[in-house]
């Protein structure tokens, strides 16, 4: 029988702590929350590898340094309410939810949606809730939102999602830029989000979140 609770401690401590991750609550989150059930059946035996786990269509289920590297930044408190942008089959939400208030999901497939909301429940994150849109929409009903993360890379921010960040909120997000990626920290002042960069990562361009081409005359 695979002994999982080992592999997260080994996780944790060769990807995690190593890249300067040391936020006691982000750790103890990824120590709990049992990343083989938020994977298919088929990928239960290598959900602790330090890679992107391919889910299919494009997707992918970030490592765990670049998900734990993400949360470092922005700083997730216990009053936050974020917005998690394409998190499949609710991984990253059942982490964020150990960290904030309450977590609003999006995916847009209704079977993904159904399928979160169950693993979800059974890893007993009752203050996420999964919400079936396209990724590029975000959740607006549910929003403004304090935080704003994007599971997978961005071409472009659309302006309905940067829309849905509050005033001092903070969004991550993973900027393709050829084969290695930069994530930045956006915190909006003023109505504007200003960027810096954090850490390079990679992982294939979102739906609706391509980058747009301007043509000109």
């Amino acid at each position: 029988m695979t002994d999982f609770a080992a592999r997260r401690t080994i996780m944790v401590d060769t990807q995690v702590r190593p890249s300067d991750v040391t936020k006691f609550p982000i750790i103890d989150a990824m120590l709990r929350v049992p990343r083989e059930g938020f994977v298919p059946t088929r990928l239960r035996e290598v959900a602790y590898l330090g890679e992107n786990l391919d889910l299919g269509g494009g997707r992918v289920l970030l490592a765990p340094r670049t998900l734990a590297k993400m949360l470092d930044a922005l700083d997730i408190g216990g009053g936050d309410l974020v917005l998690d942008i394409g998190p499949a089959h609710g991984y990253s939400a059942a982490v964020i939810a150990h960290l904030a208030e309450a977590v609003i999901g999006v995916e847009d497939d209704a079977a993904l949606v159904e399928e979160a909301q169950r693993a979800l429940g059974e890893a007993g994150a009752d203050n996420v809730v999964m919400i079936e849109a396209a990724l590029a929409e975000g959740a607006r009903d549910h929003g403004p939102y304090d935080v704003i993360v994007i599971e997978g890379g961005v071409g472009d921010l659309p302006d309905g999602v940067a829309g849905q960040l509050k005033e001092g909120g903070r969004i991550a997000c993973l900027f393709g830029e050829g084969a290695l990626g930069v994530v930045r920290i956006g915190y909006k002042i003023d109505g504007r989000i200003n960027w810096r960069d954090a850490f390079h990562a990679a992982a294939p361009v979102l739906p609706g979140f391509e980058r747009q081409t301007v043509f000109a005359l």
